[in-house]
């Protein structure tokens, strides 16, 4: 028995170890984007490598909002991302409310056939969407990616998943009090769902945050273009200009960090309980 016991704190040492091991490989890349992004150009790629600048140059991080509109752009992406999210949040949740606890014909067919276009790559159908978004006069407007991006499948499928694993005795006795189903879902179903609501603002903000497709098709004037845009003609115009490259870069994750910090305690249960019913 003991040495069963020393074997299984030997195998968790080692696994722990190997996943920092893992973890540190992952973030290799990301501190040295935030090295580089303090140095002057000549210095990136000097070897070997230092990590940590001798003069760190800040001045990066004022010279990219001069070189480009960055606060234009950065603020489309936040309206976009913020607007996105949360429809998904409401279109999500609502028809997975359906699926999960209504009985109506032909219900798994329906949810089966509205799944299966996650298998459907985005590519084979842009075109059609592109000119059924300018015969409506979408284009060069936000209101296109918005359309497009307010409905989610795959939203539809996390929440659907965790709504499995609530009790239908709730949503029973719900209706027995009286509660229509729009009372259900706001008053049971959403304050029950936070964890499986927090992993989908994770997965659909930083989808659209870092959306570079669709912005680059129906958006064309610079007032309109978002930060994915921007950090791509950044580098077209100041290609050797890698200290502001990195700067912008850096300056462009920290809402998605500010967003998955704030939710992380919700994601990992979140991720776990959709899991749990097929």
């Amino acid at each position: 028995m003991v040495k069963q016991n020393r074997k299984g704190i030997a195998g968790r040492i080692f696994i722990y170890i190997l996943l920092v091991i893992l973890a540190l490989i992952m973030l290799v890349p990301f501190a040295w984007m935030l090295s580089s992004s303090l140095k002057l150009n000549k210095d990136v790629f000097t070897f070997p490598m230092k990590w940590i600048p001798q003069s760190p140059r800040w001045q990066n991080y004022i010279d990219i909002w001069k070189k480009i509109p960055l606060g234009i752009f950065i603020f489309n992406t936040s309206k976009l991302s913020a607007i996105v999210t949360f429809l998904q949040l409401i279109t999500s949740s609502f028809a997975a409310y359906a699926f999960a606890k209504l009985q109506f014909k032909g219900r798994n067919a329906l949810f089966l056939g509205y799944i299966a276009t996650i298998a459907v790559p985005w590519q084979t159908y842009m075109v059609p969407q592109f000119i059924m978004m300018s015969k409506m006069g979408l284009n060069n407007t936000h209101l296109a990616i918005i359309c497009l991006q307010a409905f989610s499948a795959f939203g539809v499928f996390l929440m659907r998943q965790f709504y499995l694993g609530v009790p239908d005795e709730l949503c029973e006795a719900a209706r027995i009090d009286g509660l229509n189903e729009y009372g259900i879902w706001a008053k049971i179903m959403l304050p029950l769902s936070k964890p499986a609501l927090s992993t989908l603002t994770i997965f659909t903000f930083v989808n659209t945050w870092n959306d570079f497709l669709g912005p680059q098709i129906y958006l064309t004037k610079i007032e309109l273009k978002t930060i994915q845009i921007g950090l791509r003609m950044f580098i077209m115009q100041y290609s050797s200009e890698y200290g502001l490259i990195m700067a912008a870069s850096v300056v462009a994750l920290i809402p998605v960090l500010i967003i998955f910090l704030s939710l992380q305690k919700y994601f990992v249960q979140g991720v776990a309980s959709v899991g749990i019913k097929g």
